[in-house]
């Protein structure tokens, strides 16, 4: 048994317990893959993640994320949260973008000065939900087909569809039957209405997960729907996303794209910093 550099973070957050929780293990290249399963199923969190020494000359560090049930070629929130880890434990970047490498590629990241930012990934999959889908997507959230203003494959790795609903009133009153939606990963997006819901986001966003629960904020998604409803036309170059209200936390996500691509960013907060025997 051996002792690893630990943190926990909280990611889409300034302030602790606001976001999305992140475990990571710090120069984890001595653990197989049985090992970092089973950790991942220990912590429960929605991924736990495991920086390595990269195999790329061109990146700066290696990521291998986990879920409790399975391993994920890339995740939006423990790309933000394994590189401010990295940052904090001494790692220092070839270029003037950080450089991860994960099993969906090469991810660049920047540095803010208030957060971090990755490029989101290329979809693998996009276009209109097949009929059959969308009827099973308005049943397992409980909506009759017409409530859906619009919906979209959005996958660039975790296997996401979205759909578009015409409020942020409609999107919070969701009761998700997950049985209905078992095995699929839907997230669910709603323009805010300025005069009621204030200034502080364009957009509000639920995910729910295949493994039947809500995830409280989800870069992965975040980054999916950004690259539909941008070039839709439905939402602007730059905007905000608040998500995990429903779950009562205060997850904001920064989109933004120019002429370098498409960045989704958020700030991270350190939980818990320590060491971890396994």
């Amino acid at each position: 048994m051996a002792d690893f550099p630990f943190q926990q973070v909280d990611v889409f957050s300034s302030q602790p317990l606001g976001g999305n929780p992140l475990a990571v293990v710090v120069g984890a290249d001595a653990l197989d893959d049985a090992q970092m399963a089973a950790f991942a199923r220990w912590t429960n969190l929605s991924e736990t993640t495991f920086l390595l020494q990269p195999r790329v000359a061109e990146a700066d560090y290696r990521v291998r994320i986990f879920t409790p049930l399975q391993e994920l070629p890339f995740a939006g929130h423990p790309t933000l949260g394994s590189c401010h880890v990295w940052l904090a434990a001494g790692g220092r970047p070839k270029g003037e973008e950080i450089v991860q490498e994960c099993a969906a590629g090469l991810v660049r990241i920047r540095r803010g000065s208030d957060r971090l930012a990755f490029a989101a990934p290329p979809l693998r999959r996009a276009g209109p939900l097949e009929p059959a889908v969308m009827a099973r997507v308005a049943e397992g959230l409980g909506l009759a087909p017409e409530a859906l203003v619009d919906a979209n494959w959005v996958d660039n790795g975790p296997g996401w569809l979205a759909v578009l609903l015409r409020s942020r009133d409609a999107v919070l009153a969701l009761r998700p039957d997950f049985a209905a939606i078992a095995g699929m990963r839907v997230g669910v997006a709603g323009p805010w209405d300025r005069e009621k819901d204030g200034h502080d986001a364009q957009f509000e966003v639920r995910a729910f997960t295949a493994a039947g629960f809500e995830d409280p904020v989800t870069g992965s998604l975040n980054a999916g729907l950004a690259q539909w409803l941008i070039g839709s036309g439905i939402a602007p170059p730059t905007y905000i996303a608040s998500q995990g209200t429903a779950l009562g936390r205060n997850g904001r996500v920064h989109v933004m794209q120019d002429g370098t691509g498409l960045w989704i960013g958020g700030a991270v907060a350190t939980c818990i910093s320590g060491r971890v025997a396994l």
